[in-house]
């Protein structure tokens, strides 16, 4: 994607937040004459009693580590980061909320990954935090704020990139096939389908042994026919609402697709986490790949050079008559930070301060050089520094004008509905449930 020179960024930097740690600054500085005062022996080490912050470990984990560290240097309450490995990480964090290994601040996906902490008065509530300090309100793209939004109420402060879905198509392979565009509706879909089973080529790489990649589709899918309205419902706890005739339209487009052959015939056998359905993608044996955004990341990590000059992407089509708009976005929109409410006092008040750094300007520009897409407003310009401004400021714009941004499904929603949801999704996949029976078997889901 071609993008005119941007301007200074300078300019596109003013309204980040800075030096949001004065307050706690000025009592740190007091603390340390008291201490020096004592003899007390100086340590770069957080005191014991540091307050915990939790996060998925993962390569991105060093934008974090590097905050931690200049919250340390002016804070007289210490924050300790404490990785987690990601394959254990929501189970963890579930049974510890509310016994005394809990920790202090964690790193979460918003939506049903907190509403059961929320219910349970174990967060605390950051709406008046907004209220108060219009440097951070106006820090952050509305739409990712949503995702941490629960009841009206406002529990997470964007802590990581954003993380759309997006259509990824291989232009080798288009090339070859005789049509260089990619679909921009359903019927140029349909057709390219057919183009490019003529060809020996499947048209959509699927890795069908993990459900959450089906998920897209599906996500996708309702939004273009029924609109957002329709699962936001169902996430407010609407379970009727899993009857609205766009739902069967849905799972009737899912079959459909699958009886084409859309996703070849062996999809049920393919992975995504040993890279199964992105070499395939890479190699040329299918066309298109509907993945999260990290998949670029990925090609460059495992196919470099495919990444480099075969890999494009586009949003995901309209559908005809649907009523969502094709600037509607499914994905992860951000990862969060949010508090436990167990804190008090100067604990309360310095945890505060510490997750509104993830909006401070250093923190957003550690971000774009780690690879990552921030969620903040005035980023857009920072971009330009990107490892892959082009792709990087696709995704901006993207989530920046988004008319919605629904926050993938098996995190939006609880954990007791979002397991059996995906089984069902893979099972409509496997045409082991027809359409009606798949939204019977979600209505059941409470």
């Amino acid at each position: 994607m071609q993008r005119a020179a941007l301007g200074s960024t300078t300019a596109g930097r003013k309204g980040f937040r800075r030096h949001r740690a004065v307050t706690l600054t000025a009592a740190a500085l007091a603390a340390s004459l008291v201490l020096t005062a004592c003899g007390s022996g100086g340590s770069d080490e957080p005191a014991g009693d540091a307050l915990e912050v939790w996060i998925y470990q993962d390569a991105s984990i060093k934008v974090q580590e590097a905050a931690v560290d200049r919250f340390n240097e002016k804070s007289d309450v210490k924050v300790k980061l404490v990785p987690v490995p990601g394959e254990s990480y929501q189970d963890r964090m579930r049974t510890a909320m509310g016994t005394s290994n809990a920790p202090d601040i964690f790193f979460n996906w918003g939506g049903g990954s907190i509403r059961s902490f929320v219910e349970e008065d174990m967060l605390v509530d950051l709406t008046p935090e907004f209220e108060a300090d219009a440097d951070l309100s106006s820090a952050f793209i509305p739409s990712i704020l949503e995702s941490a939004k629960i009841d009206g109420k406002y529990y997470g402060v964007p802590m990581r990139g954003m993380q759309p879905v997006i259509l990824f198509y291989n232009k080798e392979v288009f090339k070859k096939a005789g049509n260089e565009q990619p679909p921009s509706d359903w019927k140029e879909l349909l057709t390219l389908i057919d183009v490019f089973k003529e060809q020996g080529v499947t048209p959509f790489a699927l890795a069908g042994t993990d459900a959450w990649t089906e998920l897209m589709w599906v996500e996708y899918l309702l939004d273009r026919i029924g609109g957002a309205e329709v699962f936001n419902k169902i996430r407010s706890g609407d379970s009727e609402a899993w009857g609205d005739p766009a739902v069967l339209k849905t799972a009737e487009t899912i079959r459909d697709l699958v009886d084409r052959g859309a996703f070849g015939n062996t999809f049920q056998s393919v992975d995504y986490t040993s890279d199964g359905a992105s070499t395939l993608f890479a190699k040329g044996k299918a066309a298109m790949h509907l993945m999260g955004s990290w998949e670029y990341s990925n090609q460059q990590t495992n196919q470099p050079d495919f990444a480099e000059k075969g890999l494009d992407w586009v949003t995901f089509p309209e559908f005809p008559g649907g009523k969502g708009s094709t600037g509607n976005v499914v994905g992860n929109p951000a990862n969060f930070w949010s508090i436990n409410s167990k804190l008090e006092g100067k604990e309360r008040e310095a945890a505060i301060e510490f997750v509104k750094t993830a909006a401070d300007e250093e923190y957003v520009e550690e971000m774009v050089d780690n690879g990552e897409v921030p969620a903040t407003t005035n980023a857009e310009n920072m971009l330009i520094g990107h490892p892959a401004p082009g792709y990087a400021l696709f995704q901006y714009d993207l989530v920046r004008d988004a008319s919605s941004f629904t926050l993938s499904w098996d995190q939006a929603l609880p954990a007791q509905q979002a397991t059996p949801m995906l089984t069902n999704i893979q099972k409509l996949f496997n045409k082991q449930l027809s359409p009606e029976e798949f939204v019977e078997e979600m209505k059941s889901l409470k």
